[in-house]
């Protein structure tokens, strides 16, 4: 039986064109995965700074001065704190799933002591006669939070509906502009809510339920799996180089045997 013919080695040309894509392919995946390692240490510094704000005891909130400038890596999940007195207007109630179950938060318009109205997420209650009961505005004069950015549009696949008074995200002017907050001669609505306090621990029987609505059930969480990414793209490029160097010794071996 004759050998099997081999196959001729690669011309130069074709040999430079394999080569410079091997080499665009690792650039490439190593350029991801520094990107990725330099997302985490962005993201754990967020981690870190949220954390921080979260903790601290609760500031003044922004002023109208301030609002322009209002952003998520500056001010979101600041502890804040805000004093005035509630509208006489029923709670706008936002339908919510949280660690007690599915219900709604009750938004509720403050006017600070300046006379400018902030949105402030009283709590969450179980369901619509509870959310009912809760939605009067109380006698607080003085609220603190985390201060949150709108949430303009609505939840996934689910448009608010103003109006039919249904929402699905806390957004703010809209919000705002259902109650007619504009058009009572009151000043400027932020452009931010509050998550508020939890006014009183829960009850450590859970036959005894909790007086509605119960605050402080703000959920703080960021992904953060860029070091799984960067690792992936890193064993993508060493892929690439035993690719690479598989081809080369086939290379080899092909000028060997035809003498080249």
């Amino acid at each position: 039986m004759t050998a099997p013919p081999t196959k001729p080695p690669r011309s130069r040309f074709a040999l430079a064109a394999v080569s410079l894509l091997f080499l665009a392919a690792f650039l490439g995946l190593i350029a991801l995965g520094v990107w990725q390692i330099q997302r985490r240490a962005w993201k754990l510094d967020l981690i870190q700074r949220v954390d921080a704000r979260v903790h601290a005891p609760p500031g003044a909130a922004p002023g109208p001065a301030d609002w322009a400038t209002v952003s998520a890596d500056r001010d979101e999940y600041k502890h804040v704190q805000l004093e005035g007195q509630y509208l006489p207007v029923a709670a706008t109630r936002v339908q919510a799933v949280t660690e007690l179950g599915p219900g709604f938060w009750l938004l509720q318009p403050f006017q600070t002591t300046s006379g400018d109205i902030v949105l402030i997420n009283r709590g969450f209650a179980p369901n619509e006669r509870k959310a009912a009961e809760a939605g009067e505005a109380p006698a607080d004069t003085r609220v603190a939070g985390l201060l949150r950015l709108s949430e303009p549009g609505g939840g996934f696949l689910r448009k608010n509906a103003p109006a039919q008074d249904r929402w699905y995200s806390r957004d703010v002017q809209a919000i705002a502009a259902k109650l007619g907050l504009n058009k009572l001669g009151l000043k400027q609505v932020a452009p931010y809510f509050i998550d508020a306090d939890r006014s009183a621990p829960l009850p450590s029987d859970p036959t005894v339920e909790p007086s509605w609505p119960v605050g402080g059930l703000t959920v703080i969480k960021f992904p953060n799996s860029h070091l799984s990414y960067a690792l992936t793209w890193f064993a993508l490029a060493l892929m690439v180089v035993f690719a690479a160097w598989r081809v080369y010794l086939e290379e080899r071996r092909r000028r060997s045997r035809h003498g080249a």
